[in-house]
């Protein structure tokens, strides 16, 4: 498998320090979020990309990896707030933050793995552009799950979809990254 797992690590530990930072400046203001604010967040993170990516310009000076690290902290915080629920204010430690991000951190490579094994590492022959596709995709899905109020016939739920939309940013920053 390469070194898909370290690959993985390195990235999460570049998301998890900003996440980090960011706790230590803003507080866990995100905990006021509802799954739906959350999701779409994530869309205009994932819709920007989409637009750098087919104007070939950015105007704003943040590119591409920063709304890809953004998909993956805000995947992460959407995960924890379907377990906890939102709270009317900013309840949480930033010890408590950091343990249920890493927690959901490591079940995202977890399911990786998984995954990477039953599929043997077709992400890596896969375009930056179609993880943005289907993380948009994972967001349309996500906003008609919430629609139906959580709930679904034979499909994967709310948390599936931040999973995958989680690892495919995780993808896309190896990509990025490492330049594969």
């Amino acid at each position: 498998m390469k070194d898909t797992k370290q690959q993985f690590e390195h990235v999460i530990a570049i998301c998890r320090d900003l996440f980090a930072k960011k706790l230590h400046d803003y507080g866990a203001a995100w905990r006021i979020m509802r799954p739906s604010s959350l999701t779409d967040q994530i869309f205009i993170k994932a819709n920007r990309i989409r637009s750098i990516e087919t104007k070939g310009v950015a105007m704003v000076d943040e590119g591409i990896r920063s709304e890809f690290i953004a998909i993956v902290n805000y995947g992460i915080i959407g995960l924890i707030q379907l377990e906890l629920g939102y709270a009317e204010t900013d309840d949480m430690t930033e010890a408590r933050a950091l343990e249920l991000y890493d927690r959901y951190a490591k079940q995202a490579m977890e399911l990786m793995l998984a995954k990477n094994h039953d599929y043997g590492e077709a992400w890596r022959g896969m375009r930056i552009s179609s993880y943005t596709d289907l993380i948009l995709m994972k967001i349309y899905r996500t906003k008609q799950i919430e629609g139906h109020d959580g709930e679904t016939l034979v499909s994967e739920g709310i948390d599936a979809n931040y999973m995958d939309m989680i690892n495919y940013s995780v993808f896309g920053l190896i990509k990025l990254e490492f330049g594969e």
